[in-house]
C-alpha cells in the first residue's frame, strides 16, 4: 500500500468562464503562437467554441480548428487531425469537447514530434520522445479524460485499443462549469455515471490502489453521487454543475493512477459494436459486475456504502447506483439498446481481449463470467 507513484497533470486552473479569456492563459503561461483546436461539429455548431476562438484573436494566436472527431474515434479521424496540426504547423495543441476530443488531441501532441506512428505506441510507455504542449477543456463531467494519459482509439469496425503513456498527461486543464449548463439531461446522467465509476473502480482497483487515490475516489463519489440528480433535474443550477465537473476531475486522477476494471471492460465491446455512448455502456453493465466481484470481494463497496450512507452491505450501495439510475432516467437494460440476447457470446468474446482493464478487477473474469454478466444485464 505504502510503496506507490502517483502522477498528475501539471496544472489545473478552475473557473467559472474563464474559456472566454483562454488566449490570455495561453500567452501568459506558454510560448507557443500556433494552437490547434481538437473539437467536433457538434460543439462548432452550438457555438460553445466561439469565445475562446475570440479569445485568441484578442491576443494575435493564429488558430486552426480541426472539428472531425467522433464518438468512439477511429485511426482515420487522429490522422486526419494529424494532418490538420501539420499543415498549420501547429506548436501548442487544445483539445475542447468530450473525451474523445481530449483522447484525439493528447495523440496528436505526441504525434507531432514523434517518429513513431500510431499503432507504434498502442499499449502502455510505448510512447517515445516528447510532444507539443497540451490544454484540455472538457465540456462535459465524466470521462475525467483532461486529467488522465489515457487514449482510447477504435481499431478496425469494432476493436477499441488504448495508449496509456505519461507523456498524455496534459500541462494544464481548464475547468469550467458554464460550459456545462444546459447540458442535455440523458449525457449529463450517462457522462456523471461514468464518472462514478471511474471513482468506484480506482478505488476497488486490484493493482496500483493507493491512499491517495483511494482519497480522490472517496471525494469524488462524494462530490458526483450527491449532485448528479440535481444537475439532471435542473441543468443550470451552477452549483451542481461545479460539483459534477471537479467530482469528474477527481475520479479522473484517481484512476489515472489506480486503473479501471471489468466495468470498462464488459463496456468497451458495447460500444464497438452497437456505438452506445460509453458512459452508457458503463451504466448498464455496472451493477451486474460489482455483484459479481461483491460475491469474492465485498469490502470495498461496503466502505462505499457507509460513505454514502447507504448502509453497510455491498448489495445496499448497488442498489443505491441502481436508484441513481432510475432517477437520472438512463437505460438500464441491453435489450432496451437493441441488442439481442443472440449478440451476447460476441460479447464475452471480445471482452475477453480487454486484457488490460480485466487484469485490474478485484475478481478473475472467465469468458462463462462475461457471459452471465451480460445476460444479468440483458
Amino acid at each position: 500500500m505504502y510503496a506507490f507513484n502517483f502522477n498528475s497533470v501539471a496544472s489545473a486552473l478552475v473557473e467559472d468562464g474563464v474559456t472566454a479569456r483562454l488566449g490570455g492563459v495561453l500567452s501568459a503561461r506558454f510560448s507557443a503562437k500556433r494552437p490547434l483546436i481538437v473539437t467536433d461539429k457538434g460543439l462548432m455548431a452550438l457555438g460553445l467554441i466561439n469565445p475562446v476562438l475570440a479569445s485568441l484573436g484578442k491576443v494575435d494566436l493564429p488558430y486552426a480548428v480541426y472539428d472531425g472527431v467522433e464518438a468512439d474515434p477511429s485511426e482515420a479521424v487522429v490522422e486526419a487531425a494529424l494532418a490538420a496540426a501539420h499543415i498549420h504547423r501547429a506548436d501548442i495543441i487544445v483539445g475542447f469537447g468530450g473525451g474523445s476530443s481530449m483522447d484525439v488531441a493528447k495523440l496528436v501532441a505526441v504525434l507531432m514530434q514523434s517518429k513513431q506512428r500510431l499503432p507504434d505506441i498502442y499499449g502502455i510507455d510505448q510512447v517515445e520522445g516528447g510532444r507539443l504542449p497540451l490544454v484540455l477543456v472538457p465540456t462535459t463531467a465524466g470521462t475525467g479524460s483532461e486529467v488522465t494519459p489515457i487514449s482510447v482509439v477504435t481499431t478496425g469496425a469494432t476493436r477499441k485499443m488504448g495508449v496509456v503513456d505519461n507523456a498524455l498527461y496534459a500541462d494544464l486543464a481548464i475547468l469550467d462549469a458554464e460550459l456545462t449548463l444546459g447540458l442535455p439531461r440523458h449525457i449529463t446522467a450517462a457522462t456523471g455515471i461514468d464518472a462514478m465509476v471511474h471513482a468506484i473502480e480506482a478505488y476497488t482497483s486490484r493493482h496500483k490502489k493507493n491512499p491517495v487515490s483511494d482519497a480522490l475516489a472517496r471525494q469524488a463519489l462524494l462530490m458526483l453521487g450527491g449532485s448528479i440528480v440535481q444537475a439532471c433535474n435542473n441543468p443550470r443550477d451552477m452549483g451542481a454543475r461545479r460539483e459534477m465537473l471537479v467530482g469528474a476531475m477527481l475520479a479522473g486522477k484517481a484512476f489515472a493512477n489506480a486503473p479501471v476494471g471489468a466495468v470498462h471492460g464488459l463496456a468497451y465491446p458495447l460500444g464497438g459494436h452497437f456505438h452506445i455512448p460509453h458512459g452508457l455502456s458503463n451504466s448498464l453493465v455496472l451493477p451486474h459486475v460489482l455483484a459479481f466481484n461483491a460475491e469474492t470481494a465485498p469490502e470495498p463497496y461496503e466502505d462505499l456504502a457507509r460513505l454514502m450512507g447507504q448502509g453497510e452491505t455491498a448489495a445496499s450501495f448497488i442498489d443505491w447506483l441502481i436508484s441513481i439510475a432510475d432517477a437520472v432516467g438512463i437505460e438500464r437494460r441491453l435489450r432496451d439498446m437493441g441488442i439481442g440476447r443472440s449478440d451476447i457470446p460476441m460479447l464475452a468474446e471480445d471482452a475477453m481481449l480487454q486484457t488490460r482493464l480485466l487484469v485490474n478487477n478485484p475478481r478473475d473474469v472467465s469468458e462463462e463470467d462475461a457471459l452471465h454478466i451480460y445476460e444479468a444485464a440483458w
